[in-house]
């Protein structure tokens, strides 16, 4: 099979993405330094770094702790504002053939529609609405870890939405299908998950935390098995697109997540490790349809096999 019988495009809320590859928020910036590596028109998507009404200085430092096949980070969702997202960052990411997802967080229900309001009037090509950092003091997981408060902030924003609207997920719940199930029920387009689980480090020599902020979100491959398991169960809980990230290094691990009913993927903390991890595993999806006689990468979404007792 020739390479370009391979069918790589996903189509997620009216969207076709060129493959199923997206760079995760927060780990990938705005691009400007992985542009430098790489042609960034080969990924299928950017969500760029969680944005705020106001300019948001972060956490105090140390914000990064290294753990055992994986990271704990409490940034606090540090960026410029969505103004000179709007301004700057948006002229900038155009220039190459990609998608756009704006991240949107705020402290309030409030907040939260007026982000959606802006960015609606953006050049962006989808909103990925932020209910699930656990690095913030108000909002974010605040609302996003119960169905009501879930429910309350997707419902206020939809009529706001004049772009797809992703909800991304906190995996600090009992059942994220409930809450996955009321983000579809209050007009969520898409969901997105999982985002970090809250962990900590301490230092055994201070008796101090490590990080400044106490506690932070753990990402990389030691949260892979919990995330694959998620999606595994949101995707059969729900009918609207899913999209998986969680410890994701390689092309293997993309069709895992695909098999699992993801339609498309997100890649963050192996980027750290790995600057070229979203490129290799765009090849790696390709080698494993070439290698399987896949004509298209929608033959994987969901197409797990489950023997039953």
């Amino acid at each position: 099979m020739s390479k370009s019988s391979v069918d790589l495009s996903v189509d997620i809320a009216g969207i076709r993405f060129q493959n199923p590859v997206i760079a995760a928020s927060g780990a990938f910036g705005f691009g400007h330094e992985y542009s430098q590596l790489f042609d960034l028109s080969k990924l299928g998507g950017i969500a760029v770094k969680g944005l705020t009404p106001l300019p948001r200085k972060g956490n105090a430092p140390p914000r990064i702790a290294e753990t055992p096949a994986g990271i704990l980070n409490s940034v606090g969702l540090q960026n410029p504002g969505v103004q000179a997202f709007i301004e700057k960052e948006i002229p900038y990411l155009r220039q190459f053939d990609t998608k756009i997802i704006a991240n949107a967080s705020g402290n309030t229900v409030d907040e939260y529609v007026h982000m959606v309001e802006v960015l609606s009037d953006s050049d962006v090509d989808a909103i990925e609405l932020n209910l699930s950092c656990p690095n913030v003091k108000h909002g974010g997981m605040v609302f996003g870890s119960t169905r009501e408060g879930l429910s309350q902030v997707v419902s206020r924003v939809k009529p706001y939405a004049r772009k797809p609207l992703i909800v991304k997920l906190t995996p600090n719940v009992t059942d994220i299908t409930e809450l996955a199930k009321a983000a579809e029920d209050a007009g969520a387009d898409a969901v997105s998950l999982i985002n970090t689980l809250l962990g900590m480090a301490i230092d055994v020599k201070t008796k101090r935390p490590i990080l400044g902020n106490v506690m932070g979100g753990l990402s990389g491959p030691a949260v892979k098995p919990v995330a694959l398991r998620m999606v595994y169960q949101v995707s059969k809980a729900v009918k609207i697109p899913v999209i998986g990230m969680g410890g994701i290094s390689n092309g293997t691990d993309a069709v895992e997540f695909l098999l699992a009913g993801a339609s498309a993927i997100m890649i963050g903390t192996a980027g750290f490790v790995n600057p070229y991890a979203w490129i290799e595993t765009v090849e790696g999806i390709e080698a494993y349809l070439q290698d399987n006689g896949c004509q298209s990468v929608k033959a994987l979404i969901g197409a797990l096999i489950v023997d039953k007792a």
